[in-house]
C-alpha cells in the first residue's frame, strides 16, 4: 500500500513515532543510548537537522529539515528504525503474529508514524510549542545530537 506524504525536497516535518503496542521502553538509558546511536548513523550517511525532539517512554516527537535536494525522510525512518531493532535487545522484541513473520516484521515500532509537513513559520513555532510542554509536562528530556 502506498501512502500519501508530503514530500518536498528541503522541507521541515514534525513526527510521532510510536513503539509497538506502546511498550514503555525508549526512556531507559541503554535504549535512548541505542536510539541516539541509530540517529547519528543515519545523519552520518543521509545528513538532516533536527530542530526540535523529546523522547517519551513509548513514542517520540521530533522537527526535522531536510537538505535542499531531499525530500527521502521515510528512508531515513526506516533505517533508524531498522538500526535500533537490529541492535536492541531480544528481550525489547515480542513474538511476532503469523503475519508479521510472512512480512518478516519486528516487534518494536508500529509501521506507520505520523508526518506534518510544516507551512511556515507560525506552523513550526506551534509545533516547536508543543514539543516543549510535553518536555515541561513529562520530565522526560533526552538530547540526540
Amino acid at each position: 500500500m502506498q501512502y500519501r506524504r508530503a514530500k518536498t525536497p528541503g522541507g521541515t516535518y514534525f513526527f510521532t513515532i510510536v513503539t509497538f503496542r506502546q511498550r514503555k521502553f525508549l526512556c531507559e538509558p541503554d535504549n535512548a543510548e541505542l536510539l541516539r546511536t541509530a540517529f547519528r548513523h543515519v545523519k552520518s550517511a543521509h545528513p538532516f537537522t533536527i530542530d526540535a525532539f523529546v523522547l517519551l517512554p513509548e513514542h517520540l516527537h521530533c522537527i526535522w529539515t531536510l537538505p535542499p535536494d531531499d525530500d527521502d525522510y521515510p528512508m531515513r525512518w526506516n533505517a533508524i528504525k531498522n538500526h535500533f531493532t537490529r541492535h536492541c535487545p531480544d528481550a525489547l522484541k515480542l513474538p511476532p503474529s503469523p503475519s508479521q513473520r510472512r512480512k518478516r516484521a519486528q516487534t518494536i515500532w508500529q509501521s506507520r508514524y505520523w508526518e506534518h509537513q510544516i507551512r511556515d513559520d507560525r506552523d513550526f513555532e506551534k509545533h516547536c510549542d508543543y514539543i516543549h510542554w510535553v518536555r515541561r509536562e513529562s520530565c522526560i528530556r533526552y538530547c540526540l545530537t
